[in-house]
């Protein structure tokens, strides 16, 4: 082993250089000087690591999280605060068993693992790992060496943290926007755990609702089901001045029409049938914080009357109550709903969508963010692996090319229970779970999801015997009215009797599904 490259080490400690290239290129002078298959900085967050650097990895191993209860070898370097060697018989299991990128063919198991606890301001900071598949490559003088680069590590972390900390400093003086003791950098890490991606359009979205977070006008987050708009609106509180105070989240669609404006506004003791004691709503609850209207095109026509009147003037008025109540809150809704159309259509008004709409911030589909599906499918395979009590489970290079090709209709939820479908489907196959599973394109299954926004072209023939929907005999509107009937049963029936989401697939407020049901008299 070559001298320690001290001095090239050195000068980027003290270039200005962005910070994850500052680390970047420390961890990669650190595997070629070691010569070893893989080496891997990662953070500690509460009761798991993180990996914030690596080189030699697979790609998706960004994306997990390594809880240090079900790793033994990460909970060992923990607890023994030294430079610690698994040799190849050690009968801890490896956390990147099948996970080192130089692997060709079938994956094998890591061989030597070396590593040292990370210490920044006398507390566990993380760990410094180094991998390989070559029996005896780290012996005495490759310990002591990584001692002294465990310095050079600690030093790079105190200087990032440094430069966080002057960035806070320098965008806002507010003592409400947090401590310092507290680590912005820890904060960041934690938002960064939550909402995972590199690509150009979530790296500028992050920087937008960072920057939005600090004022109080109302957001509207907008985007597809599953891209993780409640994840968006928790980051929007945690930067903001009210993060110290509640976070309310209310789903919309799932307030029963006739209790919408109850659980929203609160009522008075008598204001109906069975309010027996005063309650408040969750404008009430969410005083001083932020109150999270997912969903919010499913709001009751009534209701969003109120809810305008509580964004123009700071005002509510419980159900039964004779005098409003001031309430400072701020309001951050969401949908995936096209609203312009619902204000078209009448079922929204156009006041309260121009007052929420202040800042509309799109939200891009899993399609549009690249790699970023591989970093979330690290995620969801670490997971199921700790679920189904597997050794290792990886992604074949097959399946990462497939998972990235797919248009993803569901987006990140879609992905999660395509992984763990193919992790329970692997072991139904015969897979043990002393194995390294490795998931093939065929237990992905992408093939048979079908995604409405990519249909499937019927060829001429194919098209000419596509049968007719049979018409009763009758006038146009006795056919229309039968037309709707069906599409409405066939919503509620595939959605297991849940009018919200069957308006949502209909493409009505859910609302209107209903006066449309009391129509063709399926509702009394």
């Amino acid at each position: 082993m070559n001298t320690l490259p001290y001095s090239h080490w050195l000068a980027d400690l003290t270039a200005e250089l962005p910070a994850q290239l500052r680390l970047q290129r420390l961890i990669g002078g650190l595997r070629a000087h070691f010569r070893c298959g893989a080496v891997a900085l990662l953070r500690l967050e509460e009761d798991h690591l993180r990996p914030v650097v690596v080189d030699g990895l697979v790609s998706e191993s960004l994306g997990r999280r390594f809880a240090v209860q079900q790793h033994p070898r990460l909970a060992a370097l923990l607890a023994r605060g030294v430079v610690t060697c698994f040799d190849h018989d050690s009968t801890l299991p490896d956390p990147y068993d099948g996970l080192l990128d130089s692997m060709v063919g079938e994956p094998l198991p890591v061989h030597d693992c070396m590593g040292v606890t990370l210490r920044v301001d006398g507390r566990p900071w993380g760990v410094l790992t180094l991998d390989t598949l070559q029996t005896g490559t780290f012996d005495a003088a490759s310990r002591a060496a990584l001692a002294q680069c465990a310095v050079l590590v600690e030093a790079a972390i105190r200087i990032t943290r440094l430069e966080q900390e002057n960035q806070a400093l320098s965008r806002s003086a507010n003592p409400h926007n947090g401590n310092l003791h507290d680590e912005p950098a820890l904060r960041a890490a934690l938002d960064e755990s939550e909402i995972l991606g590199h690509s150009t359009a979530l790296t500028q979205l992050l920087h937008e609702v960072k920057l939005v977070a600090t004022s109080d006008l109302p957001v509207l987050l907008l985007g597809e089901t599953g891209v993780g708009k409640e994840l968006f609106a928790r980051l929007l509180h945690r930067h903001s001045p009210r993060c110290q105070r509640p976070l309310v989240h209310v789903n919309c669609a799932a307030l029963p029409e006739s209790l919408a404006e109850s659980e929203l506004f609160g009522h008075r003791r008598g204001a109906f049938s069975g309010a027996v004691a005063d309650r408040p709503g969750r404008f009430e609850a969410a005083e001083g914080g932020t109150l999270f209207l997912d969903e919010v095109g499913e709001l009751p026509l009534p209701v969003q009357a109120k809810l305008l009147r509580a964004l123009q003037n700071g005002e509510i008025q419980r159900l039964g109550a004779d005098a409003p109540r001031r309430v400072n809150v701020r309001v951050v809704a969401a949908t995936n709903r096209h609203l312009r159309d619902l204000v078209a259509a009448g079922s929204f008004r156009a006041d309260l969508y121009h007052r929420l709409s202040v800042y509309p911030v799109p939200i891009p589909p899993l399609r549009e963010r690249g790699d970023d599906v591989l970093l979330l499918a690290g995620r969801f395979l670490e997971q199921n692996r700790a679920r189904l009590g597997l050794r290792s489970l990886r992604l074949s290079s097959a399946a990462q090319a497939a998972l990235c090709s797919y248009h993803w209709p569901g987006n990140v939820r879609e992905l999660e229970h395509v992984i763990s479908r193919a992790a329970l489907k692997a072991l139904s196959r015969g897979a043990r779970r002393s194995d390294i599973v490795t998931l093939e394109p065929d237990v992905l299954d992408l093939d048979a999801l079908q995604s409405p926004a990519e249909p499937t072209a019927l060829a001429p023939t194919e098209a000419a015997t596509v049968p007719r929907p049979a018409i009763a005999a009758g006038t146009l509107r006795d056919a229309l009215e039968s037309c709707q009937r069906q599409c409405v049963q066939d919503a509620l029936a595939h959605h297991q009797g849940n009018w919200a989401r069957a308006a949502r697939q209909l493409g009505l407020d859910a609302s209107n599904l209903h006066k449309l049901a009391r129509r063709l008299g399926l509702k009394e």
